[in-house]
């Protein structure tokens, strides 16, 4: 049976496992957005910043990709994915069904933002949310490299995202 990991942020553009197939893929019931302080990647405890979280929304829905593992690969991605979404673990792990673009329905590997943790910041204003990602800076580089980088590649795919679209013109204003 293939493995499935939905992506909806640097997942997307940066998955860091052998992907088999790549298929445009839509989660119900969850909204992407920069609802998760970053006080590892991409701020720090002192200074966070901000990450894309799947936020569960009745009536929402989130366009992303959804990714088949490599055959005899899911062990080590399982691991993988595992050190690199729970580090602080305000991302739970959830095997949720996601419609693929072709109509049909997979069970994939997602993760959710946990609502109670510390790290949860949702319905941060738009605005705000462009002033912390503007200059924080965390392991794995600046706030502004991700949203830069998941914003252009969901465009690539097709996949439009108003909220992303408006914070990375903002954003991009902010840093000139």
């Amino acid at each position: 049976m293939t493995m499935w990991v939905f992506g909806y942020g640097s997942l997307v553009w940066n998955p860091g496992f052998d992907v088999a197939q790549r298929r445009i893929a839509t989660l119900p019931g969850y909204a992407r957005s920069f609802c998760m302080r970053s006080i590892h990647h991409r701020g720090t405890v002192e200074d966070p910043g901000l990450v894309l979280a799947l936020d569960e929304s009745h009536g929402a829905e989130c366009h992303g990709v959804a990714m088949a593992v490599a055959a005899g690969q899911e062990d080590r991605t399982l691991e993988y994915l595992r050190a690199r979404e729970l580090i602080s673990s305000a991302y739970l792990e959830r095997m949720l069904n996601v419609r693929l673009d072709g109509g049909e329905t997979v069970e994939a590997v997602t993760y959710v933002i946990d609502a109670d943790h510390v790290q949860y910041c949702g319905a941060l204003p738009l605005e705000e949310q462009a002033h912390i990602i503007a200059r924080a800076v965390g392991d794995r580089g600046a706030n502004t490299e991700y949203l830069f980088n998941t914003a252009a590649h969901l465009t690539q795919l097709g996949i439009s995202d108003g909220d992303l679209e408006w914070l990375a013109a903002r954003v991009r204003g902010l840093c000139a």
